[in-house]
């Protein structure tokens, strides 16, 4: 059983940054795809980046291409994710997820998911 717990959210103005962290405990990773997910209130989940635990391949939905890096950190079971440029339309409540998906966009194939961090741009 894997557990995930994110932190780094906040209040910022268009144009900030901030990096989100999601530490994980319990289990192994080895095999699992780590994610993030954005959810804005009345929307569904949306996929915003995912990275292969085992190599390190990365996937980005195309709307964060360029302003957003996922990371990882093998050592400390710890994945993050930097936003640069934040905009508005950026808001939402950040969940971090886990699993041996093979489509890493879909949020229905992961296993584990964390509580979210809450996210405000402020224009």
């Amino acid at each position: 059983q894997v557990q995930l717990e994110e932190s780094g959210g906040g209040l910022v103005q268009a144009g900030d940054s901030l990096r989100l962290s999601c530490a994980a405990s319990g289990g192994t990773l080895s095999g699992y795809t780590m994610a993030w997910f954005r959810q804005a209130p009345g929307n569904e989940r949306e996929f915003v980046a995912a990275i292969r635990w085992s190599g390190g391949t990365t996937d980005y939905a195309d709307s964060r291409k360029g302003r957003f890096t996922i990371s990882r950190d093998n050592a400390k079971n710890t994945v993050y994710l930097s936003m640069n440029s934040l905009k508005p339309e950026d808001t939402g409540v950040y969940s971090c997820a886990a699993g041996p998906v093979a489509v890493a966009s879909k949020a229905g194939a992961y296993y584990y998911w964390g509580q979210g961090t809450q996210v405000t741009v402020s224009s």
